[in-house]
């Protein structure tokens, strides 16, 4: 997608549809039902999440004020979403009951699952009618998924360990002073892009010839990057053992809040933006389904999206939200037409075809 094309979608995604924010609009699936029309109310749900500052985020923002309202427990599943994966592709093959009620994923994983048949339709959510286009997953048939927020891939860093001023491109990742100091996650997702970028190469060329990334990535693994997910960024910050990350904002942010001295840019090369999701899996009980929809359709209102994001601080796809102080006019917090002008998307169809095959050889040179 050119960066016109690009630009053109998000100021889409973000107009805000007024029109649609009529009075009366149910903030509650199947709010016109009577109570005692509702289905068995189960024990509880089970969604799964990423650890740290993100299940805490959900928890404050949507699980607790759902189970408030409902009376329902939420217990959150930590799994991996890439580990979780199969178990419920499996589930839904085999016929059986699927592990969790909702699954928070990132959109291109989620797009795997919604293409092999074994998501849930979220269309009839009533709280879709007050979002904005971000929710709606791009190429994909209806609502297999709900988008629920946009992130950048940043890289965050010590402003300590660089004493002349913010890094502006990922090339600074390869001074010797880093060596052994910089991190990344473990299948590289988020740097593939920019490394493109960063080696030379063009992004029209992405997936054909990404031979400038690869010899990119290989100069960076000489630098001995640690390598982890998203609760380990925050550590290492805290524990001092990392000074620069490819990282999803909302990492260095954390450390930051629990008083580390962190920055984050969009380097001259471009950062990554993405999107995450929820989905059901097929195979739930019929009341169960009701319920895991409504938990989705929760997480669609402004309330829940507004406490939710400002943990993870991240723009949602609601309108009206207020950015946290903290993040107004942050590259990492995109809300007008030029925050995009230097942030890098790919469609999610490519990256469903081509990400097993980007994290395999970024491993593989990791490795090598």
């Amino acid at each position: 997608m050119s960066h016109d094309q690009f630009l053109s979608a998000q100021i889409r995604r973000r107009t805000l549809l007024a029109s649609m924010l009529a009075a009366g609009a149910s903030a509650t699936f199947g709010m016109g039902r009577a109570m005692a029309d509702e289905p068995e109310k189960p024990s509880e749900l089970i969604v799964r999440a990423w650890g740290g500052s993100w299940v805490d985020a959900l928890k404050a923002g949507v699980s607790d004020s759902f189970t408030k309202k409902t009376g329902i427990a939420v217990r959150h599943d930590l799994t991996e979403d890439n580990e979780i994966q199969p178990k419920l592709w499996a589930a839904v093959a085999q016929k059986r009951t699927p592990p969790i009620h909702v699954n928070w994923d990132t959109t291109t994983n989620a797009t795997k699952s919604a293409l092999r048949g074994v998501t849930e339709d979220l269309s009839d959510l009533p709280n879709l009618k007050n979002t904005t286009e971000l929710a709606k997953p791009v190429g994909l048939d209806g609502y297999p998924i709900v988008n629920t927020y946009g992130y950048v891939y940043v890289l965050a860093y010590r402003p300590s360990a660089f004493p002349n001023g913010a890094p502006k491109s990922w090339k600074d990742l390869l001074d010797p002073k880093l060596k052994r100091r910089i991190a990344l996650y473990n299948d590289g997702i988020g740097f593939h892009f920019p490394a493109q970028v960063a080696g030379g190469g063009k992004l029209e060329d992405i997936p054909a010839n990404m031979q400038a990334a690869w010899d990119f990535i290989a100069k960076v693994k000489e630098q001995q990057p640690l390598l982890g997910e998203d609760p380990d960024f925050t550590t290492w910050f805290q524990k001092g053992e990392i000074d620069a990350a490819c990282t999803i904002s909302t990492n260095a942010r954390e450390a930051k809040k629990n008083g580390i001295d962190l920055a984050w840019v969009v380097p001259e090369e471009g950062a990554k933006f993405d999107t995450d999701g929820l989905w059901i899996p097929k195979g739930l009980p019929e009341n169960e389904l009701y319920w895991a929809k409504q938990y989705i359709d929760h997480a669609l209102t402004k309330e829940a999206q507004q406490v939710w994001l400002d943990g993870l601080g991240l723009p949602g796809v609601v309108p009206g939200l207020t950015p946290p102080a903290d993040l107004v006019n942050n590259p990492a917090y995109p809300t007008k037409e030029e925050d995009f002008k230097h942030l890098i998307r790919i469609s999610s169809r490519t990256q469903v075809e081509n990400e097993s095959k980007w994290f395999a050889k970024f491993k593989e040179i990791m490795q090598g």
